[in-house]
């Protein structure tokens, strides 16, 4: 007994042994996987990214605009071949876009620090030009190689876009973001069309450093300095260089925009008041230093805005509003996606003898100047609003208007018309119709009504139909050709003009 129960422990020692020495060659078991667990302390959507303790949201849309009666997606047809009203002209507008956010949280000791990211894949019908030969070209749209059926080597189509990257920490927002100028709702008091004038705007953001101070009740106070470049220079024009309203003559960044911003969120609704200070930097008034140069004009706006949120209507019916008012700091008004930022041309039909059509003009810069001549501001008041009604969980409908007044002063009027009324652009008097009158200031308002329907959760199909009026203030006739949309060298009648939009969207927010 005691040898069979020997043989069978010396049998179990040998068989570890040569376990052992196998298990030797094995490699190291791997650690355990670290499943992706859902992160609650910012909300539905956040995960933590495996290994860290920083929670990740996901997040985008994929988006379908059909535009009818312009040659634009998001500024519609008060300039260019969509203001032209003939065969440049769009009948249609077609763009595909996804769009991808991606949102970080970390908390610390001084509170979450945030990262945002935001960036846009599209593809857009883009317009044809006159090459002044009886052939066209595509009109180009920057980075991208040019379509098959275009007769030139530029580029049209697709787009990369950018629009947000900033970081938050302990009040601060560092980066590209919304104006903090701009509501909540920034563009769009209960419209989907881009394109309205009445207030600040910047949807795609803009570079800033901020500061957020919350002072309970859900008040807060807001001080930001942001890069003017691009997004809120409406134009410093000098009129010795040329040109009807003068050239561009911007020179090197010198001064951020200063803006504050109070702002009241309650359940109620909102209210906010924002004022911004913009420092208009012309470079010279001719070719060289030894010209000379204006010295800097600032300029300024304001702006009040007013939610009303669960208004007896309906639950979840909502008024947004919101007025302004810019001295020298048109982009607060006339904002970026407006038209052309308040370079308006468009074209319409006349009924006056010997003359070929009408034309309705509008600019509107921050400034003008002359050799030995200051910066003269431009001086812009507007608002738009908006009323959301819901029809029950599937239906809404959105009515919205906006109105902008542009107003240039005296010294600025003798600049543009001189000092007898005389349009520095080439003015002739037909047969019977007097004197042209000279006055650069001019209105435009727009109306709109929106229908979305909203089948499921996240899936949004509407119909935007917008009509604006530009109430320019000339009169007489002039010639102003515009080779590249078919515009011969003739006389046009100057008129108040008309034109509408259509938008036709389909959107499945994830």
């Amino acid at each position: 007994m005691k040898a069979a129960k020997g043989l069978i422990l010396g049998s179990a020692a040998a068989l570890a042994a040569v376990g052992g020495v196998q298990a030797a060659d094995l490699p190291v078991k791997a650690k355990a996987v670290e499943y992706v667990k859902v992160c609650s302390l910012y909300g539905p959507g956040f995960y933590y990214i495996p290994g860290t303790d920083t929670c990740i949201k996901l997040g985008g849309y994929l988006r379908v605009d059909v535009l009818a009666n312009t040659n634009a997606d998001a500024t519609g047809n008060t300039s260019g071949a969509g203001a032209a009203q003939n065969r440049f002209t769009n009948g249609y507008t077609w763009r595909s876009r996804g769009d991808l956010t991606i949102d970080t949280r970390t908390a610390t000791e001084y509170g979450a620090v945030r990262t945002y990211f935001d960036t846009t894949f599209n593809w857009t019908t883009d317009t044809y030009a006159s090459a002044g030969t009886g052939a066209t070209v595509y009109s180009p749209i920057a980075g991208v190689q040019a379509p098959n059926n275009a007769n030139s080597g530029a580029v049209a189509g697709g787009t990369l876009g950018f629009n947000y990257a900033f970081i938050q920490f302990a009040g601060f927002t560092i980066g590209r973001a919304v104006s903090q100028f701009s509501v909540p709702w920034t563009n769009y008091p209960a419209n989907s069309f881009d394109g309205l004038v009445g207030g600040g705007g910047a949807v795609t953001g803009v570079n800033q450093f901020t500061y957020t101070a919350q002072f309970g009740n859900d008040v807060s106070l807001s001080l930001s300095a942001q890069d003017q470049a691009a997004l809120y220079q409406a134009g410093v024009n000098n009129l010795s260089a040329g040109g009807a309203y003068g050239i561009g003559d911007y020179a090197g960044t010198i001064a951020p925009d200063l803006v504050a911003m109070l702002r009241v969120d309650q359940a109620w609704g909102l209210f906010q008041a924002s004022v911004a200070a913009h420092d208009n930097h012309a470079a010279y008034y001719g070719g060289t230093e030894l010209t000379g140069h204006p010295d800097d004009k600032w300029g300024w706006a304001g702006q009040l805005a007013l939610s009303i949120k669960n208004i007896p209507t309906g639950p979840g019916d909502t008024i947004n509003l919101q007025g302004v008012y810019t001295d020298g700091a048109t982009r607060y008004n006339i904002q970026d996606l407006a038209g052309q930022a308040g370079a308006n041309q468009i074209y319409g039909g006349t009924s006056l003898p010997g003359v070929y059509q009408s034309v309705g003009i509008g600019v509107a810069p921050d400034t003008v100047f002359a050799a030995g001549i200051s910066q003269q501001t431009v001086k812009t008041w507007g608002f738009r609003g908006g009323y959301t009604h819901n029809w029950g969980p599937y239906w809404n409908t959105g009515v919205y208007g906006a109105y902008a007044a542009i107003m240039y002063n005296d010294t600025a009027k003798t600049l543009l018309c001189g000092a007898g009324g005389t349009v520095r652009m080439t003015l002739a008097a037909a047969a019977g119709t007097g004197i042209t009158s000279c006055n650069p200031d001019y209105n435009i308002a727009q109306v709109g009504v929106i229908t979305r329907w909203n089948p499921i959760k996240n899936l949004t199909f509407a119909a935007d139909l917008t009509y604006t009026h530009l109430d320019q203030k000339y009169s007489g006739i002039v010639s102003i050709p515009s080779a590249s949309i078919g515009k011969p060298v003739a006389l046009y009648e100057m008129k108040d003009q008309d034109t509408i939009t259509l938008l036709l969207r389909a959107q499945r927010n994830w």
